[in-house]
């Protein structure tokens, strides 16, 4: 199965040194199956840190589910154990990991619902109120917890990776000159545009044609927007 991780950096390799507790599943790297998700986070982070979106491409082997020798915990929604796991996560202040499972899969605390889940955790929300106030969208993370867990973690040949990110880098520059906005709306522009999931679906090989056309193919998409 394809899954992405979306961020500001290119993953050469994975440092859990770098993965912060605190997150829904605990200190992991995250990746999900749903490229969408993983462009927005991309977008979101790289406008924090000003820098440009990146989405990493992985191939997992889904033996590691069925796999005795890693342990798992699957949520295939929000539910009420979904909601104490995420708190666990969410409260744990020990520097230590709250948990011992190798893979942790399920739906993503999305801003809207981690603003529920501080509201929950300040006693301001009920058990009951937080769990109608869910919002129901497709969402996925998978967390790999664990070294051992990454061993069902593979990225593909990364010349693909770097077409795409060439074909961008040109492609904002001129939205920049041509549209006469700045960087980060440029990114936003290009990053949420139909175009740009075109090119990252590689069956489409877009990813081969020159920037220019791509621009092309961009600018008759904002003319209808």
């Amino acid at each position: 199965m394809k899954v992405y991780h979306g961020s500001d950096t290119r993953i050469e390799y994975i440092d859990f040194n770098k993965c912060n507790l605190g997150k829904d599943f605990g200190r992991g790297f995250y990746v999900t199956k749903l490229h969408d998700q993983a462009v927005s986070m991309a977008v979101r982070v790289a406008k924090w840190n000003k820098k440009t979106p990146i989405v990493s491409e992985f191939d997992f082997d889904e033996f590691a589910l069925v796999d005795n020798d890693l342990k798992k915990l699957h949520f295939a929604d929000y539910t009420d154990e979904w909601l104490d796991f995420v708190v666990l996560n969410r409260k744990n202040k020990t520097g230590q990991q709250a948990h011992d499972y190798d893979i942790v899969e399920g739906p993503v605390a999305d801003d809207k619902i981690a603003t529920e889940v501080d509201r929950y955790l300040e006693g301001s929300l009920s058990r009951e109120q937080f769990m109608r106030e869910l919002t129901h969208h497709p969402s996925h993370q998978i967390c790999f917890c664990t070294m051992q867990s990454l061993q069902a973690l593979s990225q593909p040949k990364g010349k693909i990776d770097i077409a795409i990110y060439d074909i961008g880098a040109h492609v904002v520059k001129s939205l920049i000159l041509d549209y006469d906005i700045n960087e980060m709306e440029a990114l936003d522009w290009y990053y949420t545009s139909n175009t740009y999931g075109q090119i990252a679906d590689e069956s489409t090989l877009f990813y081969q044609k020159p920037w220019q056309e791509i621009y092309e193919m961009l600018t008759a998409e904002l003319k209808d927007v």
